[in-house]
């Protein structure tokens, strides 16, 4: 599974607070509504500037603080095909892949604001494009990658249903 797009950089400690200002929460059932504030707080230029395939990069701890899997959702809505961080809270990551967001864990340092990258989730490669260097990540195991080739579990449980992950 391959995916193409720009960087959309953010630093360490995003929150899902930044991810969905708490001030928005009256859209909570207007997720596309909700997605034009994703992370305003941090960018209040990205909704705007934010293209199908581009990617969200970040520091450290992406996803900290409540639960919400709208943060998770909304960023998907943005149409973003990925968040590559240092780390992410971990339910956040789980959240992401469970809906079918791929959340990618390596060093960002290199990755700049309009980066253009190609990343291979299942051979666990993102090639920074614009810069020409290649940084190698753990692969995502097989029963990850068919999740979110099939659009998140859900969706994974209904085509396959019979509760099969691999």
């Amino acid at each position: 599974m391959k995916l193409i797009g720009k960087a959309l950089k953010f630093e360490d400690n995003i929150s899902t607070d930044l991810i969905i200002p708490g001030r928005y929460f009256h859209l909570r059932t207007d997720l596309q509504e909700l997605a034009k504030h994703v992370l305003e707080d941090a960018d209040p230029d990205l909704a705007k500037k934010v293209q199908k395939g581009d990617f969200v990069v970040a520091g450290k701890n992406f996803g900290m603080g409540s639960s919400r899997e709208h943060a998770a959702i909304v960023i998907k809505l943005t149409g973003v095909s990925a968040v590559l961080a240092k780390s992410f809270a971990r339910i956040f990551y789980r959240n992401a892949v469970n809906i079918g967001l791929p959340v990618l864990e390596l060093d960002t340092n290199g990755i700049d604001e309009g980066n253009e990258l190609e990343v291979d989730l299942s051979r666990g490669i993102v090639f920074n494009k614009t810069k020409k260097f290649e940084m190698r990540v753990k692969p995502l195991p097989k029963v990850m990658v068919n999740i979110l080739e099939d659009g998140g579990l859900v969706a994974h449980i209904k085509k396959h249903r019979d509760f099969k992950l691999d």
